[in-house]
């Protein structure tokens, strides 16, 4: 490869650098939007029966999640499986 070519590949690499640091910027972007989005969660009041609290307690603790969040993901799995129908 002769200087020119060098040049020119060089000029090629740093175009293509420069459109990855865009779109890993532009991810960025997206992950922290839909983290804030998250964030800004509704909180509800629920009661439930002490035995359905424990076994809520239990399955949360097997799949190493809080309550609240294993609550979160039985719902959001109910909403899933509801809209595929």
């Amino acid at each position: 490869m002769d200087e020119q070519q060098l040049r020119e590949r060089e000029e090629q690499l740093q175009a293509r650098l420069e459109r990855i640091k865009a779109l890993e910027d532009e991810i960025l972007k997206k992950e922290k939007a839909a983290k804030d989005k998250e964030k800004a969660k509704k909180q509800v009041l629920l009661r439930l029966a002490p035995s359905l609290w424990d076994d809520i307690a239990a399955w949360a603790e097997d799949d190493f999640r809080s309550i609240n969040a294993q609550i979160e993901f039985i719902l959001t799995q109910a909403v899933r499986a509801r809209k595929k129908k």
